[in-house]
């Protein structure tokens, strides 16, 4: 099972040990278009500073930020699961899974960014600000950028099962599964069930929550309609819709009662 995670705008301060190896990261087909993000978002920092603030969509609050992406090269890192904070990994809580679990979270997780493409959560990375939908000067949109190598390496990181696609739109839209891994694709929403409607904080928490389930209990799904299943052997009430053409990703509903 490959599961597919934004990332927090939100993030833990960057660690005292060592600096980025970026040819470290997992997925190492997407290093070079990595590293042509880092140097443009760096450069970006280190010149106009209400320039990088505009593109980037910072907030006066959060000028600090940019001074923080110029210092990216040195900074010091540490595995990507402390670094992304927020209502999902509150909720998700990582560092309190027993070790097996930590261990399907190692090899299911991956963590979408428009800093690195894509990360697992035992890859060491620096606190960074650069979200997907950002529009560097050189590059251009983040998303198309990512759009080639992602195609690339993705479908091999993916395997032979399950694809729980849990990223926001603006992720989503730097891979999208096609073909053979679409069809044991399933992408979530979470609903609030006497009004159906997607309510962001809840939604996102609960997210977190699923995950947290079925890494803790170690199921493995073959494909979304055996997903489906899982959840609600785990408590969840689920709404399943097959694709109506092949090729497509399946559509899962979890109903929440109550926004907590």
């Amino acid at each position: 099972m490959l599961v597919l995670l934004p990332p927090s705008e939100g993030k833990a301060a960057s660690g005292r040990g060592a600096p980025l190896k970026i040819g470290s990261l997992s997925l190492p087909g997407l290093t070079a278009a990595r590293e042509a993000v880092l140097g443009e978002l760096v450069e970006l920092c280190a010149g106009d500073e209400e320039k990088a603030r505009e593109v980037l969509g910072l907030s006066e609050g959060l000028r600090g930020e940019v001074a923080k992406n110029v210092e990216l090269p040195a900074a010091g890192a540490r595995p990507a699961g402390e670094i992304y904070t927020g209502v999902l990994y509150d909720a998700l809580d990582l560092a309190s899974l027993d070790a097996a679990a930590k261990r399907r979270a190692a090899r299911s997780l991956l963590v979408f960014s428009g800093l690195w493409g894509a990360v697992r959560v035992t890859d060491r990375i620096p606190s960074y600000r650069c979200s997907m939908g950002v529009k560097l000067p050189g590059l251009g949109a983040l998303a198309g950028h990512w759009r080639a190598p992602m195609a690339e390496v993705l479908p091999e990181a993916a395997g032979t099962g399950l694809v729980l696609d849990l990223r926001s739109a603006a992720y989503a839209a730097a891979w999208k599964p096609k073909g053979e891994v679409a069809s044991r694709t399933a992408t979530v929403r979470v609903l609030h069930a006497p009004t159906r409607k997607v309510v962001s904080h809840f939604n996102k928490a609960t997210k977190g929550r699923i995950v947290r389930s079925l890494l803790a209990s170690g199921t493995s799904p073959a494909g979304p309609a055996e997903l489906a299943e899982a959840l609600r052997d785990l408590g969840y009430v689920v709404e399943a819709a097959a694709p109506a053409k092949t090729g497509r990703p399946w559509s899962l509903d979890v109903l929440v009662d109550e926004v907590h």
